[in-house]
Order: C-alpha cells, then structure tokens, then sequence
C-alpha cells in the first residue's frame, strides 16, 4: 500500500513538472518568436545614420532616430531619479512603520490600486495637474516638457516599487532587526544598514520591472512631453521619446517611416536588456560584496 502511494505522488510530480516545463518552453518560444520577427524586420534599417541623424523632413529620406534615443534615456533618467526614492521610501514605510500609523491599510490598496491604472489616464491626469498649471503662470498657451513627461512616467513607476520593496523587505528575517536593535542601532540605522542591503538585490528587481514598465508607454506622453522632432536635451521643452517617434511612423503612410519604426522598436528592447543587465551585475556584485565581509 504504501509503495503505491509512493508511486502515485512521484507520478504526479512528474505529470507536473512536465506540464510547468513545458508551459515555460512555450513562453521561451514565443519570445525568440517575438525577438526574431523583430529583428528579421527591424535590422535592415538600423545602420550609423540611424544612430546619429535627426529626422530630415523628408520621408523618402526620413533621417535617424538620434533625438530620440536620447530623449528616451533622459526621460528615464528623470522618472527613476522622482520614482525610486519615493517608491523605496513608501515601501519602506509600509513594510517597517505601518503598524504605527493608522494609514498603512488605505496607501496599500491605493498602490494596488494605480498599479493598474491605465497609462492614457496618467497621461490626461498630468496634463491636467503639470502642463495646464504650468501653462497659466508661464503665460504660455501649452506648456508641453519633458519634465512633466517623466512626472507622468514617475507617478506609474511609484506604485509598482513601493509594492515591491515592501514585500521584499518583509521577507528580510526579523532576527536581522532584533540583532542591530540589540546591538544599540536605531530603528533607522536598522533600515538603512541592515534591512534595505540584505534585500537589495530583490528590490533592484523591482526598480528594473517598472523602469521596463514606463519604458514603453506612450499614451502618458502624448499629453505631456508631446515629442518633438528636434535634438533637444532641455527637458522644459516638448521633448522626444522613441515610443512617440514608434507611434508617429508607425501611424503614417510612408513605408520608409515604417521601417524605421520597426528599427525603434528593437532598438527600445535593446536598450531594456542593457539596463536591466546593468541592475543584475550590480545586485549581483552588492550581493557578493555583502557575502564576502559576511
């Protein structure tokens, strides 16, 4: 009986490590489908001038895709540079002091909640609180920039590393606290020094989800940077951004836009599998520098 028992488990496993393998060698396939249809598409059009030209104006001649290659890394930039220290602080907040206030409950389901708010509803949110303000005490009649570009890109990627840190951080053994406290820490240099290093490699993951997340939104954009087909690094202009570039090409008539669009398409993935593979080799390396003292 019990050798019958034995056998029924192992061939439950089995059946279900094969069904979990072979739903992930579905996933893997899909995805060198996508990245080589991509590629099979979009790499005839990428040569140096793609890299190094602005539009001309021109569409038998459309030019590169300079400005916004380096729109998008701006405005990136500046999303992580508001979203991360709020995200990480909020999550701090909720996974180490909630049970002291009474707000804990209500912020975790509003970050639940814009987790999936629409992008296009972001979009007319910041046009509404940044550029329309903005317009009236500049006296200009729309006040367009890449600031509140990456306000908008910043207000999605708040939510998403907040929720994040804070279940990373609850994962962090409470004995790691109770240690430091015992030692004569403070529960702020308990944060910093013990619980947001033991679980930075798990909130990196994190920060690089939702810099993946921002990195393809165009509808918040739309109404808020605008685009702009200029080389421009001032983002209190309308600024440029690939997805706005995609979406203008993409949209037009013209196949020679076409392939160029198609070009931003796999230069935009690119550009994600380079930053998150810059977050992994520096978690990574955190990790490896914490064992090492350890």
């Amino acid at each position: 009986m019990a050798s019958a028992r034995f056998e029924t488990r192992r061939l439950t496993s089995d059946a279900m490590f094969g069904v979990c393998a072979a739903c992930a060698a579905v996933i893997v396939t899909l995805l060198l489908l996508v990245s080589g249809y991509l590629v099979f598409i979009g790499a005839g059009a990428i040569n140096l001038s793609f890299f190094t030209d602005v539009p001309t104006g021109d569409v038998a001649q459309p030019g590169g895709m300079r400005h916004a290659i380096e729109g998008t890394l701006i405005l990136l930039a500046l999303a992580a540079a508001i979203g991360v220290p709020l995200g990480v602080a909020s999550g701090v907040y909720l996974s180490e002091y909630s049970h002291e206030w009474l707000f804990a409950s209500p912020m975790r389901f509003i970050a639940d909640v814009l987790t999936g708010v629409p992008s296009i509803v972001v979009g007319i949110l910041g046009y509404e609180l940044v550029v329309v303000p903005v317009s009236r005490w500049t006296s200009n009649s729309v006040s367009f920039s890449g600031y509140a570009g990456a306000a908008a890109l910043a207000f999605i990627m708040i939510p998403i590393v907040a929720r994040t840190t804070e279940e990373m951080l609850r994962l962090v053994p409470k004995t790691y606290r109770e240690g430091s406290l015992a030692l004569g820490a403070s529960k702020a240099q308990t944060v910093l020094r013990v619980v947001l290093p033991s679980a930075f490699g798990s909130i990196s993951t994190g920060i690089m989800l939702a810099i993946a997340r921002v990195a393809g939104e165009t509808a918040p954009l739309l109404f808020t940077a605008l685009g702009s087909r200029l080389l421009t690094r001032d983002p209190s202009e309308p600024f440029p951004s690939l997805t706005l570039q995609i979406y203008t090409y993409a949209t037009g008539p013209y196949p020679e836009q076409k392939n160029l669009a198609w070009a931003g398409i796999l230069v935009l993935l690119a550009i994600l599998f380079v930053v998150n593979l810059l977050i992994r080799v520096v978690a990574s390396r955190h990790a490896a520098t914490r064992m090492g003292k350890s």
